[in-house]
């Protein structure tokens, strides 16, 4: 195998990294939704899982809630980019919700799944972790039908009630190398299991970029939010390739001991972290003595998502 040569002194920055179009749509779909209904529109969860972000729209006029329940009888409510189960859209439904569904239709592409194989009569394996919205939303749709995978083990015991009749999908942000080692178990044991890659193209391309900068760099930042599982995922991509990699919310929680004796330093973020916020940490380095910092791109990236019908209908206007 070639091995790339290290860069002495220099800030490299991965490409893709940053904001994924499901982001995009979803922080898009919050600003129209202002423009048409004027302050507050609320927010169930977090729109995407950065604070940053969240923050931004607080100050624009968005009140963000854990549960449709707190919002008021008749007002708007804007489901986030993880999606919601189907109790969560009965429930707005009842209360008189004026509901915009920001689901990242990756994600709505899961749920779409498992409706199907609940309806062929399939027992859903879903491989992700326990408490993300995401997993919350996607169980949701068949709950008595699909059994969460969280690891190995998981995979070793769970049962079925017939094992010719299995589908495995997968939380879109998981890593790529985490997932096979799931699946694999769960091949052994259920032979003719129906596999579902889910994981996004956003998560596929910054972890093969995280992949191809670890070659390059003593050390990987990864700028994200900590509930942000594709950011957690990228700095563990980055320690599998034998590279030293910490996740930092922001350019507050650098260390300077982790600079120390380090000669090159690889930069990338997660698909929910704003580019600034990349900018400042790329500052902040070169503070310390860096070079200019370049980018090592790995792939182009082109992929839009459309806005719900009423919000397209509003920004032709």
């Amino acid at each position: 195998m070639v091995q790339t040569a290290k860069e002495t002194g220099s800030v490299l920055l991965a490409k893709p990294r940053g904001f994924c179009a499901g982001v995009e749509r979803a922080i898009d779909i919050v600003e129209i939704a202002l423009e048409m209904h004027g302050r507050p529109v609320y927010v169930r969860k977090e729109i995407v899982h950065n604070p940053h972000v969240v923050e931004d729209l607080r100050k624009k006029g968005a009140i963000f809630v854990e549960s449709e329940d707190e919002v008021p009888e008749g007002a708007v409510v804007i489901f986030s980019a993880h999606g919601v189960a189907p109790a969560v859209r009965n429930n707005a439904q009842s209360r008189k919700l004026t509901t915009i569904d920001a689901t990242c239709p990756l994600v709505t592409k899961v749920h779409v799944e498992a409706i199907k194989y609940v309806k062929e009569g399939f027992s859903i394996l879903l491989i992700g972790h326990a408490g993300h919205d995401e997993i919350i939303g996607t169980m949701g749709e068949a709950p008595n039908s699909i059994q969460l995978i969280e690891d190995v083990e998981d995979a070793e015991n769970v049962s079925v009630k017939d094992p010719n009749k299995v589908v495995c999908l997968t939380q879109t942000t998981l890593s790529i190398d985490d997932t096979k080692e799931v699946v694999d178990a769960l091949k052994r044991r259920f032979p003719n299991m129906h596999t579902r890659n889910d994981i996004c193209y956003a998560t596929q391309n910054r972890q093969a970029a995280v992949k191809d900068l670890a070659k390059r760099v003593d050390l990987i930042l990864v700028v994200g939010a900590a509930n942000s599982s594709n950011s957690v995922r990228l700095m563990e991509v980055a320690r599998a390739q034998g590279v030293k990699a910490h996740r930092i919310a922001d350019v507050k929680e650098v260390r300077p001991d982790w600079l120390q004796g380090v000669a090159s330093i690889g930069v990338t973020s997660g698909a929910s972290t704003p580019e600034v916020k990349v900018t400042e940490v790329v500052d902040y380095l070169k503070s310390k003595g860096h070079v200019a910092a370049r980018e090592i791109k790995v792939v182009d990236e082109n992929v839009t998502f459309s806005l719900p019908k009423e919000l397209r209908d509003h920004r032709k206007k």
